[in-house]
C-alpha cells in the first residue's frame, strides 16, 4: 500500500491456448503498471494436453499470483480476450464444468474478495500475453529463462480478426432472436414504461407490428418462444407464437427495468422533477431511479435469463420477446461495449435483434433493430 494509504493498482494481462482443444496447451501472463505501461513481471508455461478454457484459467491464476508477488495489497484489473473466463469470474455466467469451477475457486483465492475486477479485451490488445503462450508452446522461450519486462509490445500492424461465424471450430451457435414488444400508448408517447406495472396493452399499431414479426419469422426452425411476463410482451409473444405454431413460456428475467417514480413520465418531465437523480442515472449504471432498479441489476438478471435459454436450447433458435433495456443489455454484453453504450441504442417497437452465442461464450451481433 502506498504511503498515502491508497492501494496500488496493477493490470494483469493473461491468455491461454490449446492446439487441438484439447491438445498441447500453454498459458502466458504479465503484470503492467497502469500509469507507465511498464511490464513488471511475466510468466509462461506449457501445460501438456489441455483445453483452451483450462489454459485460459491457468493463465489468469498465474497472472494474479505474479501480481500478488509484486504487491499483495494491490487492486488488480485482469484483462483477457476470453469472454467465457471474464463473464464467469464476474459472476454473470454459470459454471457447469467441474474443472473450470475448481480453477475459478483457485483464482478467487489469490486476492481477497473485491480486489480483482475483470475486463474483456479484443485479441489484438492481448498480443503480449498471446506471444508468451506461443513461445511456451513452441519451446522458444521457456518460462524459467524469461526476464521480467522482456515482452515485446504489439506490432503496429494488427493480426487479422477471426471472422465470427466463419471459424469452424466455434461450432453451431444458439440463435437468440430478440423481439421488442409492439407499440403501446406509452411507447408512442415516449414515456418511461418499466416493470413496476403489468400494463399497458398493445395498441393497434403494436398488434400489427407483432403480426409482422411473426410473419417474418415463420418458416424458420424455431425451438421455442420465451417472453417477459409484462402484458405488452405476452401479447406480442402470443401473436408470434400463434403464427409459428409454438406455445409461449414466461421467464421473469426478461422483464423491463423497473423505473420506479419515473413510470409514465417523459424524459423532459423526469428532468424537471428529478434533475439530480436523472443526472446520476445517466452517469452510472449503478444508480437507480427513485424506487426503481439499477441498470446493472437489470443486466445481471437478463444475463441469467439468457443463460437459461442457452442451457435449455443449445445450438437452436429461440425467439425472446422482451423490452428495450434487455435488448440493449444483451447487445452491450455481446459486443463487450462499455456500460454507457446502453444509452446509445434504441431498438424500435416490434423490431428484431439477433445475437448468436457459441459454446465457448463467443458472441456475435447478426442484426439490430430490424424493422419489418
Amino acid at each position: 500500500m502506498s504511503s498515502s494509504g491508497e492501494r496500488r493498482r496493477l493490470i494483469v494481462e493473461a491468455d491461454g491456448g490449446s492446439r487441438g482443444n484439447p491438445g498441447p496447451a500453454a498459458f502466458g501472463a504479465l503484470v503492467r503498471d497502469p500509469d507507465t505501461g511498464e511490464v513488471l513481471a511475466d510468466t509462461a508455461e506449457a501445460l501438456g494436453v489441455a483445453t483452451n478454457n483450462v489454459a485460459e484459467y491457468r493463465g489468469l491464476i498465474a497472472g494474479l499470483r505474479a501480481a500478488r508477488e509484486i504487491d499483495p495489497d494491490a487492486l488488480v484489473e485482469a484483462r483477457l480476450d476470453s469472454r467465457l473466463v471474464v463473464e464467469q469470474m464476474s459472476g454473470r455466467w454459470k459454471m457447469k464444468n467441474a474443472d473450470l469451477r475448481r480453477l475459478a475457486v483457485e483464482a478467487n483465492q489469490v486476492f481477497p474478495p473485491g480486489r480483482v475486477t475483470y475486463a474483456w479485451v479484443p485479441r489484438v490488445r492481448n498480443a503480449a500475453a498471446d506471444r508468451l503462450v506461443n513461445a511456451a508452446l513452441d519451446g522458444t522461450m521457456p518460462a524459467a529463462d524469461r526476464v521480467p519486462g522482456q515482452v515485446d509490445e504489439p506490432e503496429a500492424t494488427e493480426p487479422p480478426n477471426r471472422l465470427v461465424g466463419w471459424a469452424a471450430e466455434l461450432g453451431t451457435p444458439t440463435r437468440l432472436i430478440l423481439v421488442r414488444h409492439g407499440q403501446t400508448a406509452l411507447t408512442a408517447a415516449k414515456r418511461f414504461s418499466g416493470s413496476d406495472v403489468e400494463g399497458p396493452p398493445l395498441d393497434d399499431a403494436g398488434r400489427e407490428q407483432a403480426a409482422q414479426a411473426g410473419s417474418a419469422l415463420a418458416g424458420g426452425e424455431v425451438a421455442a418462444v420465451v417472453t417477459s411476463p409484462l402484458l405488452r410482451a405476452q401479447e406480442t409473444a402470443q401473436i408470434i407464437g400463434a403464427r409459428l405454431g409454438i406455445g409461449v413460456s414466461v421467464d421473469e428475467g426478461w422483464r423491463e427495468c423497473a423505473f420506479g417514480n419515473w413510470e409514465g413520465l417523459t424524459f423532459a418531465e423526469v428532468g424537471e422533477r428529478y434533475p439530480a437523480e436523472l443526472a446520476a442515472w445517466l452517469s452510472s449504471t449503478e444508480a437507480a431511479p427513485p424506487g426503481g432498479e439499477p441498470l446493472d441489476a437489470m443486466e445481471r438478471r437478463v444475463a441469467e435469463a439468457r443463460d437459461r435459454v442457452l442451457a435449455r436450447y443449445p445450438g437452436q433458435a429461440v425467439v425472446v420477446v422482451t423490452h428495450s433495456m434487455p435488448v440493449r443489455a444483451l447487445v452491450r454484453l455481446g459486443l463487450g461495449a462499455p456500460p454507457q453504450a446502453l444509452f446509445r441504442m434504441q431498438p424500435a417497437p416490434g423490431s428484431i435483434t439477433e445475437v448468436h452465442v457459441y459454446a465457448d461464450g463467443t458472441t456475435s451481433l447478426v442484426a439490430f433493430s430490424r424493422v419489418l
